[in-house]
């Protein structure tokens, strides 16, 4: 049926594009292909992402041949993974590097000491009872603040602490925590881990549902200082940012996104004897380290997070593992060379173009919505008339001129990063907003719409084949790189993302009758998405409220990707073309993952399984024309219950 149909290895013949373009594009190589033991998902994304990690270790092992300079960023490239990869280094200092941390733990007597012992460990890296963050005011987009969110769990989620499917995943955590209690060489590892886990499961019944942390309007919530204090009394808020790094007035504003967490939080603190909180830090403290301690820490803390959560049966390489850890301490400075090396200009001109038919595609669409009143559309158009593309890189580097790293002590380099960057943030706050920012390195292999600065962001890791290639037909560059540029717009345009102005402010820019037809449609897609059950999970659902967001972003996407298309052909687009175009969509989709990420993905992911990603073309007229759907069609849906919002 498609042009493509003799191209793609691991496409199934037998089953048709009409009643499943997911399962026609890669049915065998779903059938076939093995996940590499080191990985939980396989497909074109992870592809790319080893692609790009691999260049990385080559720029990374070329530099420390040529013996750079110490202090300089290349030296400190050369130092930060030869501390990593030094396994002899590692196991001799043993826990000797957290020793300070665990001291401080022990030294813990009230409730005021265990929040001064938050903020140090969570400047180094470690992760405390709550999320802290630095971001611009969703309702002043020129000025930063200090935001929180709920957390302190041990699990992904605050159904695993009740749900009776996630049964033997609780066991298994208490099992890793007198694991790694054991190795530390704590007092009654067992009876610690226990008490740990019910304070796990007490601070979770303070959680919202995932699906509700969602909402930009619920969890807008600004407060003084006082009124934070007023709302989880039991917190010394001033000695947390203090120890955490934070000038005086860090947090004379802030936002809190779940109120009511924390004065759930608040009473657990006062209701939970100190000497347990003790062993509750103690065992984050060691999680936070674990994978720069010796082995069999390590190994404990793989064998928990990698094989029970995720189905990973095989740690990776060492190399890979020093591969993140430089990237997520330098990453811009070997993302400086990565562009040189694999991102030509003519690739960025491409790029340019293509942008530039997404938005005339938008304003196309929305020109000829039926369900939006001119008053708005013109509000819509303004927002795209603001939309800033990042293709790439950055224009300017970060400076990393303030991070000292040695080659002889991992955990002091990993702290040492985690501060820097811990730093970086808080001296956002009081300054203006840096609007040319990144929020991905150009290595990275995916995308993403930053509400508040109202930007879609392309680094140049996604910018490869299967998703673009300056060499491939334009209709498969439409229907991956385009549909995914569409899909970033759209999130300006999604159940949330269309709350916020062109300035990067919430902002009701929507009358009242086209706010209610825009909810009918997003109620219809969640309908649809909620019957969805994932082939390898019968009797399981996807969660149409938590997708809902990327689920607008999809079929937005696809949508304007296909409309760009026939804008960059001079608006006659074959069956042919279509066909190319919709099958490299579902090609891109191509994943594989092991049962257990399946599952935890179907949980806590705001994004739809991939099957339903690439079949979402259910909803599309050019889909149905270009395959010529007929009723009965495993992907035939009636006209008037396709869902088309842009």
């Amino acid at each position: 049926m498609s042009i493509l149909d003799d191209a793609r290895a691991g496409m199934d013949p037998a089953i048709r594009p009409q009643d499943d373009l997911f399962g026609h594009l890669n049915g065998h190589w779903l059938a076939t292909e093995d996940i590499p033991s080191d990985r939980s998902s396989w497909g074109p994304f992870v592809t790319l992402s080893d692609q790009a990690e691999e260049h990385v270790r080559e720029i990374i092992e070329e530099l420390a041949a040529t013996a750079p300079e110490p202090g300089t960023e290349n030296g400190k490239i050369a130092a930060l993974y030869a501390s990593f990869m030094d396994e002899d280094a590692v196991e001799a200092l043993g826990i000797a590097p957290v020793k300070p941390l665990l001291d401080a733990v022990a030294g813990v007597r009230d409730v005021r000491d265990l929040a001064a012992l938050l903020g140090e460990l969570e400047r180094v890296g470690g992760a405390g009872l709550f999320g802290s963050y630095v971001d611009s005011d969703s309702r002043d987009s020129d000025r930063y603040l200090f935001h929180i969110t709920q957390g302190g769990l041990g699990l992904p989620d605050e159904s695993y602490y009740r749900d009776e499917k996630f049964a033997e995943i609780r066991e298994k955590y208490v099992a890793y925590l007198a694991t790694m209690l054991s190795l530390a060489e704590q007092a009654d590892p067992q009876g610690a881990a226990e008490r740990i886990m019910a304070i796990d499961t007490k601070i979770a019944a303070g959680h919202w549902e995932r699906a509700e942390t969602r909402d930009v309007q619920k969890t807008y919530n600004l407060l003084t200082s006082n009124e934070l204090q007023d709302l989880a009394p039991a917190f010394d808020w001033a000695a947390y940012v203090r120890n955490l790094g934070g000038a005086p007035g860090a947090i004379d504003e802030v936002i809190v996104r779940q109120p009511s967490y924390l004065s759930h939080l608040s009473t657990v603190l006062t209701d939970t004897p100190i000497e347990q909180w003790r062993e509750w830090l103690t065992s984050r403290v060691l999680r936070s380290v674990a994978p720069y301690l010796p082995k069999a820490f390590a190994e404990t803390n793989f064998d928990f997070y990698g094989r029970t959560l995720s189905g990973t049966p095989e740690m990776r390489a060492r190399w890979k593992r020093g591969v993140s850890l430089v990237e997520g301490a330098l990453g811009e400075a070997v993302g400086k060379e990565y562009v040189a090396r694999h991102f030509p200009p003519v690739a960025k001109a491409l790029m340019d173009e293509l942008v530039d038919n997404l938005l005339r595609a938008y304003r196309s669409s929305i020109e000829k919505l039926d369900w939006m009143t001119d008053e708005t559309k013109q509000k819509a158009y303004e927002k795209l008339d603001t939309f800033r593309p990042k293709i790439g890189y950055p224009e300017t580097f970060r400076d990393y001129s303030a991070l000292e790293v040695t080659a002889d002590n991992l955990v002091a380099n990993v702290q040492a990063a985690a501060a820097f960057e811990t730093d970086r943030q808080l001296g956002k706050l009081g300054g203006p907003v840096d609007r040319d920012e990144w929020f991905m390195l150009p290595q990275t292999v995916n995308a993403y719409y930053n509400p508040g600065t109202n930007e879609i962001c392309f680094p140049a890791g996604i910018l490869q084949k299967p998703f673009f290639a300056a060499d491939a037909h334009a209709a498969e560059n439409y229907g991956g790189i385009g549909a995914v540029i569409g899909h970033e717009i759209g999130h300006g345009f999604d159940d949330q993302g269309a709350q916020y102005d062109g300035l990067g402010n919430l902002n009701d820019w929507w009358t009242a009758e086209d706010k209610a037809a825009f909810e009918v449609k997003s109620k219809a897609l969640i309908a649809q998405y909620d019957a969805f059950s994932p082939r390898n999970l019968p009797g399981e659902h996807v969660n149409g409220s938590l997708t809902v967001g990327e689920n607008i972003g999809d079929l937005g996407g696809l949508t304007i990707g296909h409309t760009a298309y026939a804008i960059s052909r001079g608006g006659t687009v074959t069956k042919e073309e279509s066909q190319t175009l919709f099958s490299n969509w579902a090609y891109v989709w191509r994943t594989k993952r092991r049962i257990e990420q399946e599952r935890q993905y179907l949980t806590i992911d705001p994004h739809s399984p991939p099957e339903f990603r690439a079949n979402i073309v259910r909803n599309l007229d050019e889909f149905h024309e270009a395959f010529e759907t007929q009723p009965g069609d495993g992907l035939w849906l009636d006209p008037a219950e396709r869902v088309r919002i842009w």
